[in-house]
Formats: C-alpha cells, sequence, structure tokens
C-alpha cells in the first residue's frame, strides 16, 4: 500500500511540473538559438510522465507491465492533447503546437519501449 501511494505521488508531483512549465510564459527569458530546441523538453516531460503514471498503474492493482504501459501512455497522449489545446484556448502567451504533441508521443514512446525492455512483470501472488 505505501509503495502505491508514494508512486501517486511522484505521478501527480511530476504532472504538477510539466503542467506549470508548459503554461508558465517564457516571453522574458532569453531564446535558445536552436530552432526546436524545445521539442527536447517535451520528449523529456512525456517520458517521465509516461514513466511515473506507468509505475503508479503497475502497483494499483498489481497489474501486467502491458496493461500499466497502455494506461500511462494513453494519460500521457490525453494530458499532452489538453495541455496544447489549453495552451491554445486558454492563455495569452502560449500557442498549441501539433509538432509538441507529435514530441510528447515520441517521449512517451520511448518511455513504453523502455519499460518494456528492461522491467520485469509482477509476479502473481496467491
Amino acid at each position: 500500500m505505501e509503495r502505491k501511494r508514494k508512486y501517486l505521488w511522484l505521478a501527480l508531483g511530476w504532472t504538477a511540473v510539466v503542467t506549470y512549465f508548459c503554461l508558465v510564459s517564457f516571453n522574458e527569458l532569453p531564446k535558445i538559438g536552436e530552432k526546436n530546441f524545445d521539442k527536447f523538453g517535451h520528449i523529456t516531460f512525456h517520458f517521465g510522465l509516461t514513466a511515473f503514471w506507468f509505475l503508479y498503474f503497475r502497483f494499483q492493482r498489481l497489474n501486467d507491465n502491458k496493461k500499466a504501459l497502455f494506461r500511462a501512455f494513453l494519460f500521457s497522449f490525453v494530458y499532452g492533447v489538453t495541455i496544447e489545446i489549453i495552451q491554445e484556448t486558454l492563455t495569452d502567451t502560449r500557442s498549441g503546437d501539433v509538432m509538441d504533441v507529435l514530441a510528447n508521443v515520441i517521449g512517451s514512446i520511448l518511455a513504453v519501449v523502455t519499460f518494456s525492455t528492461f522491467v520485469k512483470p509482477l509476479k502473481k501472488t496467491a
């Protein structure tokens, strides 16, 4: 039970950090020369988002890895699209971008591949 709660707080905390950085204005910060450098941030954020939610879903009800990875990927995808819609419709300083969604999906896929390759399935007890 304690492990599940720890992973939930990690997942919620990472989601809050991602939300903050996706909605705050960075207009006063100097621009980095590379045109699509922000896509690296999207990949990193959604790799972490998928990873932390995978850990939570995995230990939630002793789900198998495939089901937990699917849930984490789906959460990350829906969350990423929702943030882009919010940026486009509810903020004055940010705008939605389809390429950001693509970068989000790449980050999530990298997490799915990593965890499906390196994390052993849980053994069923009882």
